[in-house]
């Protein structure tokens, strides 16, 4: 595991994307590996802490997570652009070689049988808890956080330190056709 990553608490595990920002969903089952890109993804609660993300009926990655009952969030930076862009725009189901094709490495994480997406700065293992009314009617799907970890370049301490970090560390935030903005400067409100 490169030393650079970290353990994050549970419970502050809702932190890493609280600030709404494109994420990266991956999944495996029997020997099939793939990523995506969701817009839409929201915490949810705190203990157990949980997760709502939005997956799409068409997506590959839909249905690898409805067979194995885990996936993973991963929080990609503004160097992972493109890659960002290629997995969102790129189908397993068009091209089987779409992992390769679209530059992503995959690493494991602390025993977990996912694969987790290398160069982001953070990393979300989920169990996928089932609610076929909500999956069905609306495309939405629940997980319970299981793992949580972070770059700590850029998140320790139980928050993010964009400003102290290289930009190229700073999240994304996809707003329509291929147009995304990377999370600002800090502010802070008077006490």
């Amino acid at each position: 595991m490169d030393s650079y990553i970290a353990p994050v608490e549970l419970a502050k595990a809702y932190r890493l994307i609280n600030h709404g920002p494109t994420v990266l969903v991956s999944a495996r089952h029997a020997g099939v590996d793939n990523v995506m890109a969701a817009a839409w993804v929201c915490a949810l609660d705190f203990a157990p802490p949980k997760l709502t993300v939005v997956l799409d009926k068409s997506t590959r990655t839909r249905a690898l997570i409805e067979q194995s009952g885990r996936f993973a969030i991963q929080v990609p930076t503004v160097a992972q652009l493109q890659l960002t862009n290629a997995v969102g725009n790129c189908s397993l189901a068009d091209h089987p070689d779409k992992l390769a094709r679209c530059g992503v490495e995959l690493f494991a994480l602390a025993g977990e049988d996912l694969p987790f997406v290398a160069g982001c700065s953070a990393w979300l293992a989920c169990r996928l808890l089932p609610e076929a009314h909500n999956q069905s009617a609306y495309d939405l799907f629940i997980g319970e956080i299981t793992g949580a970890w972070a770059d700590r370049r850029v998140f320790s301490n139980g928050r993010w330190h964009f400003e102290n970090a290289d930009p190229a560390w700073r999240s994304l935030h996809h707003v329509a056709g291929g147009h995304f903005y990377a999370i600002g400067e800090p502010l802070k409100a008077a006490d």
